[in-house]
């Protein structure tokens, strides 16, 4: 076997058993990945699985990292070609509802999930999940304070209070889809954020303008 075939196979490896952890940790939490498990469901030995992580914490921020990537994937790399400012943002609400809607992680939001497990627990995993949160939130701000620059909402716009508006209405959606299973909740959304943006919703007509 090469080197390089041998690396390819590593790497491979490596991703699987980091998809079967964000599948699992969606729907059990992180504290659910454990290497025996993962080495039952993938068909390899413990230390076939620790031999690619070192630690439970090292495959947890392993998980959380790839999850990260699946959320960008999802939300933000559609919206990079939409004009900044309130277009983009609008668009990536959408992203955000649709993302949601069509449960891309089967638990649900993987990252509303661990900030729920370890919000309240000191360590490197919560700082891994405030520093993902951070990012997000910092991408809305610079979103919303382009649209504000441009006359694109009222140069009065709480721009912090903005931002956590839309986060909790992503974060309502995903309790109503999880929680109570409401077949109505993604709609529901979309208007929200069509109240409070402006512009048509998806499926509807909306309000046409910002609001203050």
């Amino acid at each position: 076997m090469s080197p390089r075939k041998s690396v390819a196979e590593a790497m491979g490896t490596r991703a699987a058993i980091l998809d079967r952890s964000v599948a699992v940790a969606s729907k059990e939490g992180l504290e659910g990945l454990t290497i025996g498990r993962l080495a039952a469901e993938l068909g390899m030995s413990k230390s076939g699985v620790l031999g690619h992580f070192g630690s439970k914490e090292a495959l947890q921020l392993a998980a959380l990292g790839r999850a990260g990537e699946v959320f960008r994937a999802e939300v933000w790399e559609p919206v990079v070609a939409v004009a900044p400012g309130l277009p983009r943002l609008r668009a990536l609400c959408e992203a955000w509802v649709s993302y949601l809607e069509r449960q891309v992680f089967p638990g649900g939001c993987f990252f509303v999930a661990a900030a729920h497990e370890f919000d309240g627990r000191p360590g490197a995993v919560r700082d891994a999940v405030e520093s993902l949160f951070d990012a997000w939130r910092a991408r809305l701000l610079k979103e919303i304070g382009r649209a504000v620059a441009a006359g694109e909402l009222p140069q009065s716009t709480d721009q912090a209070g903005l931002a956590f508006e839309l986060t909790g209405l992503a974060m309502a959606l995903n309790h109503a889809i999880q929680l109570h299973r409401d077949p109505e909740a993604a709609a529901c959304a979309r208007r929200a954020f069509a109240a409070r943006l402006g512009g048509p919703e998806t499926a509807g007509g909306g309000p046409e303008t910002a609001g203050g």
